[in-house]
């Protein structure tokens, strides 16, 4: 018989849902965690960051194989493209994944329970038809896509990320609309494999969110992809059918259309709280939860993290605020700073960032000074045929405390990782360029961008 009480019900088992279950029950608590998906890992592991990533890693192959190996002195004949074969590999990337989540929570005596679950009241979730209570409950539903009113997804020609994680044929021209992470990840992948594709994006630049350089530096990376962009660029309506998509758009004071074999429409997603019967227990059922420091919903017992509070919608972010969650509940102190959670682009160049950008600074004005350290600097870079991009390190112009960190280039998304440190650390610009980076790597372009922020003592541009 299913043991009905516990400390802890963890709902949803995203890398905030499951990070949460598991640092719970290190800390002695008992712990069930329910989940609708018969696998583990949410968004993230099923349908997100590890299948993209997976196929972002095999087109890139691909596209090296095909365009940059012949200026290494590699040559191949007959090279040739299985798409079945790269999507198994994701597949079982995926799977392997999401099978030792599995063991992890099997591991720490975890109660699992596939189901979606309800609130019938402060205290207890109904759960497959029974009741299960919970001292503490720990919400932690994610997100899911946000649809266009007049473009509903259908898996066909109208996609959304999901969907374009699962194509059996390449769409041979791919119109994307949204220039944000998710739109120029998927869009570099099958730019890569040969299709056309078309970035439409309402703001003035790629990845707005991000530090406005990186945007207009990424997009010249893509273009040599032949990625098409349509920026400042509004949707307005669309007609589909079996054999494709025609949108209207508006330009300015311009309406034109544009036609593509499919539609992948990356605006965004929103926060998951269908079926929770949040009403029931007077939470708000729409947008955003709202939560303290310590991320208690205004119910103290009711926890909320991850996408379906504010800020960043990512998987490291819900798992940090999965961690420290549990450590709240279990009466620690953890440190927690929302400032410091790193963002990647995993396209190619990488793109990544953490702290403030120029646009915040001044807005906040906030006075401080810059050095940008370009790759085409790095022996690494050029060794590496890897030349493109730079860092750029912001830091306090009274105190020389480093403030953001904003790259485009070779393994951002593992550079940007000694530049949290710093942030954590409030190290200044003047620490980092004491600092010994070995030689020749792609991390010793920090060195220069700290030396460039100090008193521009840059040494090798």
């Amino acid at each position: 018989m299913m043991k009905k009480s516990f400390d802890i019900a963890v709902v949803g088992a995203g890398p905030g849902g499951y990070v949460a279950a598991i640092r719970s029950a290190q800390l002695g608590a008992s712990v069930v965690l329910i989940e609708k998906r018969p696998t583990l890992g949410g968004t993230c592991l099923n349908v997100g960051c590890i299948p993209s990533k997976a196929l972002l890693d095999s087109s890139e192959l691909y596209h090296q194989a095909k365009e940059k190996f012949s200026i290494h002195g590699i040559g191949i004949e007959n090279l040739s493209l299985n798409l079945k074969d790269m999507m198994k590999r994701k597949k079982a990337v995926v799977e392997t994944t999401t099978a030792g989540i599995d063991y992890l929570i099997k591991k720490n005596n975890i109660t699992r329970i596939q189901a979606e679950a309800s609130f019938k009241d402060m205290h207890t979730l109904t759960v497959n038809g029974e009741e299960i209570s919970a001292k503490n409950i720990i919400l932690a539903t994610g997100s899911k896509e946000a649809e266009l009113p007049f473009l509903p997804f259908d898996g066909q020609v109208v996609l959304s990320s999901t969907h374009a994680l699962e194509l059996e044929t390449l769409p041979s021209h791919l119109l994307i609309i949204g220039g944000g992470v998710i739109g120029v990840e998927m869009g570099s992948i099958y730019a890569r494999l040969g299709c056309a594709v078309t970035i439409i994006e309402y703001m003035d630049r790629l990845i707005p969110t991000m530090d406005k350089e990186l945007g207009v530096a990424l997009q010249k990376s893509l273009k040599k992809l032949g990625m098409q962009f349509l920026l400042k660029t509004k949707v307005t309506k669309a007609d589909i059918t079996k054999k494709g998509a025609k949108l209207f758009i508006q330009q300015d004071a311009s309406e034109s259309f544009i036609e593509g074999s499919h539609v992948l429409v990356s605006i965004g997603r929103k926060p998951y709280l269908e079926g929770l019967n949040l009403d029931k227990i007077g939470l708000q059922s729409t947008g955003f939860i709202e939560v303290n420091s310590q991320f208690q919903t205004k119910i103290p017992h009711i926890y909320a993290i991850g996408d379906i509070i504010k800020g960043p919608m990512l998987a490291h972010k819900a798992s940090e605020e999965g961690s420290a969650c549990a450590e709240y509940i279990a009466g620690k102190k953890p440190h927690y700073n929302p400032l410091t959670i790193p963002g990647v682009v995993y396209t190619w160049p990488e793109v990544a960032c953490v702290g403030r950008t120029e646009e915040e600074l001044n807005q906040l004005q906030i006075p401080f000074k810059k050095g940008v350290a370009p790759f085409k600097a790095s022996g690494r870079a050029r060794a590496a045929e890897e030349s493109d991009g730079f860092i750029k390190i912001l830091a306090s112009k009274e105190t020389d405390e480093i403030l953001g960190v904003h790259m485009i280039g070779p393994r951002c998304a593992d550079l940007i990782n000694e530049c949290v440190v710093a942030l954590e650390y409030r190290a200044s610009a003047e620490d980092i360029a004491m600092m010994s980076h070995a030689h020749p790597t792609f991390s010793e372009s920090i060195k220069e961008a700290a030396l460039a922020a100090t008193a521009n003592r840059a040494i090798h541009f």
